[in-house]
């Protein structure tokens, strides 16, 4: 095939899938778009009269247009796409001198809101970048961050991104597991092609405002915005490209904490004027770049499915994927949930499907990408009826069904909760990786948490590949995993239903060991605030059964005790927080030295002065401390809910008038 004739197969192509993703049915992942758009564009910067008529590089955004149409007063254009540190220097070096916002690129909607004296006249999508559709009553009804008045006589057009958050993604997905949506961006776009707003009245989206065409507002974009009353995306400003490399950095490191989807940082100038005078390129502002993270989700062949049993008898399918790389490493197994996820988004061995890995987030089949296109040779996945590993027959469990092996010397089941005792949230022993406690159980000289205190470097020294130094780091931190205390040994027995949560509620009850709560019984622990019957059964059927073992740690010098970081704190007398319900979020340091504080740590202090510690704002949160490089969701929450935010500073010189710092 010659130039001439792969540029036109680019250019069909990206005809095709942007309609098909337009229309809510995406065909490849957008990393899989990029990467064919980049080759168009790759060699028709080489061979410009080659160029296909018409270009879709030159153009923007949907093809077709779905809901009555509206011409945009101005063109609603892509961005040019950045990768590289040197692309976000060449960008300061067109605009000396001028101050620069960095923001999180979004991934839901792209929107224009139009004003006509004080009032929301018209919502409209992007469209094909001059045209878009006219979704007004859904916008009205369905979308939150959209004042219905301005306080701003003559005609307004406010730009933003209506995304659908996570945390409403994961509470429609949970109310409809038999037909969940498959991400956030395709939802939020599905949301506003609805035919009336009733029939997605869960899918509440967010609006976050990012661009302003007024003549009588605020020549700061962020300050305009704000002063409207509208929710911006956390738009940072930045006079270099070093301290923009850094933003950009800092959002990349914590898209995972954020509320919303995002696939990039957008850097634009601050100043409204500089940016129009910068003007367009045929489809792009100069005044503005997207530069592009890694991408989260990418397709692949499902090439088969394995089911793989865990430290509690669950058996979990496991999808074996064709490598795919994706979120930044290359993944070739992910989870499937369970039989009922497989059945709701009709998953078949052999289907293409859309893997998603964000951030340390176990990598995930979020569903089939086209089902349309199967050629007849997929097959169905199939849950096996005996377990795995033993054989022995399973039972279903719950409305999910979810298969279990009830044999508590299952092999495969007893690997995992050694693995899991010496996970660092329990005994912590972090020098004996899971591969060699593997080993060592198959060896027969493993097969209950307290076997790890009866090895010695001796007997070590006997496997192959296990050096003396080795050995001795093994000893060590089996040593100092003696002192894993109540809380930590009850979550790292692994026991059905008891969280960490449970085994932290537990010793704040005033339970001063493991045996003290098996003697408690089922009501003495139903007393417990939040433990509920069925925990409190589990509880007590699991260490009653678990009371040779726990004789066996005893012996070998384990504490089974509760720990003093463990107890309710001892509030200070004029505690300065009493009464007061917090979150922290950021980096917290001490002032006194510089060095980062753990953030349990800081917790601990902040109940030693008196307050109460959430994790998440709400409207019962009465103050937010933030460190450094907080993300926008929890302070975009605290605003909307006239939650206090006070900087870390402030708490720290409170702490240190309460003589809480030592």
């Amino acid at each position: 095939m010659d130039i001439g004739e792969r540029i036109q197969e680019l250019a069909d192509r990206i005809v095709v899938l942007r309609d098909a993703y337009y229309r809510g049915t995406p065909t490849v992942a957008d990393a899989e778009y990029d990467a064919i758009e980049d080759e168009l564009r790759t060699l028709v910067e080489a061979n410009p009269e080659l160029a296909p008529d018409p270009n879709p590089l030159e153009q923007v955004g949907a093809p077709t247009v779905l809901h009555a149409p509206i011409r945009h007063s101005r063109p609603m254009l892509s961005l040019e796409k950045a990768t590289r540190p040197e692309q976000v220097e060449a960008f300061f070096g067109r605009f000396p001198g001028q101050s620069v916002v960095v923001m999180p690129k979004l991934d839901g909607l792209s929107l224009a809101l139009v004003y006509e004296n004080g009032r929301l006249a018209r919502a409209i999508t992007r469209g094909d970048g001059t045209t878009g559709d006219d979704v007004t009553p859904l916008v009205r009804a369905l979308a939150d961050g959209v004042p219905d008045r301005l306080d701003v006589p003559d005609r307004v057009e406010v730009r933003g991104e209506a995304v659908m958050l996570r945390s409403t993604f994961a509470a429609y997905n949970a109310a409809h597991a038999d037909k969940p949506l498959i991400n956030p961006r395709n939802a939020a776009a599905g949301t506003l092609r609805a035919k009336d707003a009733a029939t997605v009245s869960e899918r509440r989206l967010q609006f976050l405002a990012f661009d302003l065409l007024s003549d009588q507002a605020d020549a700061d974009l962020e300050r305009a915005l704000q002063t409207m009353g509208f929710t911006v995306a956390d738009m940072r400003h930045c006079d270099d490209a070093a301290a923009a490399q850094a933003v950009i950095t800092t959002i990349e490191q914590q898209r995972n904490e954020l509320d919303y989807d995002l696939d990039g940082a957008v850097l634009r100038l601050a100043d409204r004027d500089a940016f129009a005078a910068a003007g367009t390129r045929s489809s792009s502002p100069r005044g503005a770049l997207a530069f592009k993270f890694a991408a989260e989700e990418k397709t692949t062949v499902l090439a088969d499915v394995v089911w793989d049993v865990g430290k509690t008898g669950k058996i979990a399918p496991v999808a074996w994927l064709e490598p795919v790389f994706v979120g930044g490493t290359t993944v070739t197994r992910a989870t499937l949930a369970n039989q009922e996820v497989i059945k709701a988004r009709g998953i078949k061995i052999g289907d293409t499907v859309l893997v998603r890995r964000a951030g340390d987030v176990i990598p995930f089949v979020a569903g089939v990408l086209d089902a349309s296109k199967r050629t007849g040779e997929e097959r169905d996945i199939v849950p096996p009826s005996t377990c795995p590993s033993c054989e022995q027959p399973l039972t279903e469990q719950g409305n999910s069904r979810e298969l279990f092996c009830t044999n508590v010397a299952c092999p495969a089941q007893t690997v995992r909760r050694l693995i899991h005792w010496a996970s660092r949230a329990a005994a912590d022993i972090d020098a004996i990786g899971g591969v060699w406690i593997e080993r060592l159980a198959e060896a027969g000289i493993l097969e209950n948490p307290s076997d790890f205190y009866k090895l010695t470097a001796e007997g070590l020294l006997e496997f192959d590949r296990i050096g003396e130094v080795s050995a001795a780091r093994m000893i060590d931190s089996i040593e100092t995993s003696r002192q894993v205390g109540l809380r930590r040994a009850l979550i790292g027995l692994a026991i059905p239903m008891a969280s960490e949560g449970t085994a932290a509620r537990l010793c704040r009850a005033g339970f001063a060991s493991l045996e003290a709560v098996v003697d408690a019984g089922e009501d003495g622990l139903v007393a417990v605030e939040d433990i509920g019957p069925k925990v409190a059964a589990s509880l007590i059927e699991h260490l009653t059964r678990l009371r040779p073992e726990l004789e066996r740690l005893r012996a070998a010098g384990v504490s089974l005790d509760v720990r003093e970081e463990d107890l309710p704190p001892v509030v200070a007398a004029g505690a300065p927080l009493a009464g007061k319900t917090v979150v922290v979020t950021g980096s917290i340091s001490d002032p006194r030295s510089g060095e980062k504080v753990a953030r349990p740590a800081f917790q601990r202090l902040c109940e030693k002065a008196g307050a109460t510690i959430a994790s998440s704002v709400s409207a019962s949160t009465d103050l937010l401390i933030t460190g450094a490089d907080v993300g926008a969701s929890k302070l975009t929450k605290a605003e909307k809910l006239g939650v206090t935010v006070v900087d870390q500073s402030e708490i720290w010189q409170q702490l240190r008038s309460a003589d809480l710092l030592g």
